[in-house]
């Protein structure tokens, strides 16, 4: 089975040197945390996720979940475990204290949700699926919504879906048909099936509240007309007790390629009663609240599930033996040399651990920005950091997730054939990982968003927000020759992704289906060039903490070595693709459906 040592010291880092976060003085209710509260939570879900969640990865990867009499059974220990996660407070962190939640910034909580999705993705969908439904109630949803339904869905007493694909239509939510009709009193009777449903039906909690996107009879047509409601499994009584069975159910589990422990349904609204969350015909205002949340969760998985299976990989190209170093015998006393002598094998390795560092400090820097939109005193700089996480939106999805299903394939490599067997795990994290490149917007969407919406519609304005960052941070450090290196490769990067974003909003006035053609390897050079500028000030902060006489010293010598890494193994990576928008942007989208 394999092991899992959660990087506590790393997120002390990033928190406490990267980041500063608690000195962010200005941010609503960070004056109430300090660094060992921070520590002590992170320890204590530490703790959980490795004793409890787990031992019952590979169980539930090998039972899966059952359907039985239109019920969905969690494989054996997910209840057991789920309880003791809701007693425990987990899933409270960084809900609203009005609700029963401890009121935790974001930027804790995105570390505290890495371990659990390292640990066990498929058990981690059910907790995480119920946050997203809970800030999107507690976004739009009325007071007496709230009060009906958010502390129970803070505790995880209660948990939650979002219920937004049908059969004919997946991201293109203009088609879809499930309807709405007015029931009376404030209530509606949804009527529709939707497919793909993630801990749509299971025996964990007494509760499950589906958030539904259907039309209105009155609704305009297209995406204007959509309207969100929160539909029960068991309706609630006035007094908040659970009452009688609420027209739905699991029709269907999906047989699939990973996450087996998590229920992914097929969803039957037969006149089920639900009510509206926000104003008629604006739910797709109310879903991308949550889709949103949702999609923060799941770069978070491509970082959690690549951290894993790179402490895996590590550990056993230390101790397979196999051939010889081709500079000689490294381990005389042994048969052969351990793997890791391989220069191949380094390289993926290093790949793998250069891009979760990387990523883990870019998920802080996005949570924070987070924190800083929905905390901060003054509301100019609030606007400024929903910017930068909207613009960022698409990266922390896309790009961490696709590169986090490479560093797990790399880390299935390493093991050679035994990569390909279940008990050594890397074949599970191969396979569950791979669907976060689909689900929540498939990439290529993410990729088209971030050209098409980000980039282009604001006329590059939240781009250059980000840049002035860069810009200014580049200035700071120049004349430090300790910094050269790390500048260099930020500043190479930097250039490529300009010309590249020349290059597209010159040539889609002319030629629209360019940004699709352009879009996905345009979002690998904000990713690359986004890591490099992580990677850049992880540097910096790293010389100054030996300046001053750390007795970390290899720690941070190990981030500068990294980093140099970074620069000359990732971030160069920018020049290839921005070559690849320009030279065969244009012929893609000439070719004829004859040519394929």
């Amino acid at each position: 089975m394999p092991t899992y040592q959660a990087p506590l010291r790393d997120y002390q880092f990033v928190l406490n040197e990267l980041l500063n976060i608690y000195g962010e003085n200005e941010l609503q209710g960070f004056d109430e945390i300090d660094a060992d509260l921070g520590d002590a939570i992170l320890q204590g879900v530490a703790d959980f996720a490795t004793e409890i969640m787990l031992p019952l990865n590979s169980s539930g990867d090998v039972e899966g979940c059952k359907l039985l009499d239109g019920h969905v059974i969690a494989p054996k220990g997910f209840k057991e475990a789920y309880q003791q996660y809701v007693d425990n407070g987990w899933g409270t962190l960084t809900c609203d204290p009005e609700f029963g939640g401890q009121g935790l910034p974001e930027v804790i909580g995105v570390f505290a949700t890495e371990m659990k999705t390292a640990t066990n993705m498929a058990f981690a969908m059910y907790p995480g699926l119920t946050h997203g439904a809970y800030a999107a109630i507690h976004a739009h949803g009325s007071d007496a919504l709230k009060q009906k339904y958010l502390e129970k869905l803070v505790t995880g007493e209660w948990t939650g879906t979002m219920n937004l694909t049908e059969s004919h239509a997946g991201t293109d939510l203009a088609l879809l048909r499930t309807k709405a009709v007015d029931a009376g009193e404030g209530f509606f009777a949804i009527s529709g099936e939707k497919i793909f449903i993630s801990s749509g039906d299971h025996d964990l909690a007494e509760n499950i509240i589906h958030l539904v996107l259907a039309r209105l009879p009155d609704a305009p047509a297209g995406v204007k007309g959509i309207s969100l409601f929160a539909v029960p499994k068991y309706l609630v009584n006035d007094d908040g007790s659970i009452g009688g069975a609420n027209k739905l159910s699991a029709t269907g589990l999906e047989h699939k390629m990973g996450i087996h422990g998590n229920s992914t349904c097929v969803m039957n609204f037969d006149g089920a009663i639900g009510e509206l969350v926000g104003e008629p015909h604006q739910g797709l205002r109310a879903m991308f609240t949550m889709m949103n949340q949702a999609r923060l969760g799941v770069g978070v998985q491509g970082l959690g599930v690549s951290e894993i299976a790179y402490q895996n990989a590590l550990i056993y190209a230390k101790d397979r033996i196999q051939g010889r170093g081709l500079s000689g015998v490294k381990a005389p006393e042994m048969a052969a040399d351990p793997i890791l002598v391989h220069g191949d094998v380094r390289r993926m390795l290093m790949s793998q651990k250069a891009f979760n560092e990387g990523a883990r400090a870019m998920m802080g820097q996005q949570a924070l920005w987070l924190d800083k939109a929905e905390r901060h005193s003054n509301p100019e700089k609030a606007k400024e950091a929903s910017k930068l996480a909207a613009l960022f939106t698409p990266i922390v999805k896309g790009f961490v997730t696709d590169r986090g299903f490479n560093a797990c394939v790399d880390a299935q490599q390493v093991f050679g054939g035994h990569g390909y067997i279940h008990e050594w795990g890397m074949e599970q994290f191969v396979r569950d990982i791979r669907i976060a490149m689909i689900y929540e917007g498939t990439n290529g969407v993410q990729a088209l968003d971030l050209v098409g919406r980000k980039i282009l519609s604001d006329k590059g304005a939240a781009l250059m927000s980000w840049s002035g960052l860069v810009k200014q941070f580049i200035g700071e450090n120049m004349g430090n020759d300790q910094m050269k290196p790390y500048i260099a490769g930020l500043m190479d990067a930097s250039g490529d992704l300009e010309k590249a974003t020349q290059f597209i909003a010159t040539n889609a006035e002319k030629n629209p289906d360019i940004l699709g053609a352009a879009s996905m390897p345009y979002m690998q050079i904000l990713g690359i060039t986004a890591l490099a500028w992580m990677w850049a000030r992880i540097a910096s902060t790293a010389i100054v903490a030996l300046e001053n006489g750390t007795t970390e010293i290899e720690f941070y010598q190990g981030k500068l070595k990294t980093a140099t890494f970074y620069m000359n193994y990732w971030a160069v990576q920018t020049r290839s693709l921005r070559k690849q928008i320009e030279a065969s942007s244009e012929q893609l989208t000439q070719f004829s459906e004859a040519d394929f």
